[in-house]
């Protein structure tokens, strides 16, 4: 079942396309939709988050929350599972930084930072905790000169996003990311860290960040336990 927040983007979403909320229309406050939908507000915030980084809804200073109505099918599709991680701050998401340092890259992240394996570079690791367990473990890999004067030594959470940050602090361009998802099953410490049955599945995420001219500037990696979360894309058929 796909966690509190998801489900309340998908019941919101049917609401707006079904014509309860039209376009243009003052969606409930939080305090409304914690009373009806009988959730904690830290899923109503995060529920929001997803339907205004979607586009489906937009806030505006003073006045609340209006409705868009169902994005365009080009919005949709610039949503992929690692964009958030890169240009949402830190503060949106609860959860601590339980790594922050220099370590030898496994085999996946060197290839896709294209640096010898067992080679040293910075990682940065969150866990995020949603509903009240934990949901997501998001690790940051990018070359160790990348890393120096940046605040991701920092154990605390960044109030901007880390393509932001690294822009004003480093001068660095992303440009695209090349996503590849894979699953495996969870290791000792995952399923501790989670907190979830060792025979359940990690949908592993990897986002490759590369500047114009193609270099590699930062990896993201995405766990996922396969129960806790469902994957959507939507694309045009040419």
């Amino acid at each position: 079942m796909p966690p509190k927040y998801a489900q309340l983007v998908q019941a919101l979403q049917r609401r707006i396309e079904s014509g309860t909320y039209s376009p243009g229309s003052l969606l409930p406050s939080e305090h409304q939709l914690i009373q009806e939908f009988g959730v904690s507000r830290p899923t109503v915030v995060a529920a929001l988050r997803v339907l205004r980084e979607q586009g489906w809804i937009e806030s505006q200073q003073g006045k609340g929350r209006f409705v868009r109505g169902r994005p365009a099918m080009s919005s949709v599709e610039q949503n992929r599972t690692g964009q958030a991680y890169l240009t949402n701050p830190e503060t949106d998401a609860p959860g601590e930084v339980i790594e922050a340092g220099a370590v030898a890259v496994p085999n996946r992240v060197a290839a896709l930072l294209e640096v010898e394996p067992k080679s040293r570079a910075f990682l940065r690791r969150r866990l995020i905790v949603r509903d009240g367990e934990p949901s997501e473990l998001v690790s940051v890999w990018l070359p160790l000169e990348l890393s120096e004067g940046s605040d991701l030594t920092s154990g605390e959470a960044l109030a901007q996003g880390l393509r932001q940050h690294l822009q004003a602090r480093k001068g660095v361009r992303f440009d695209h990311v090349v996503e590849q998802i894979t699953a495996r099953m969870p290791t000792v410490g995952e399923v501790k860290q989670f907190g979830m049955p060792k025979n359940v599945p990690l949908l592993a995420v990897f986002g490759a960040v590369r500047d114009a001219s193609g270099c590699p500037l930062v990896v993201v990696e995405v766990l996922l336990p396969a129960d806790r979360h469902e994957l959507e894309d939507a694309y045009p058929i040419g």
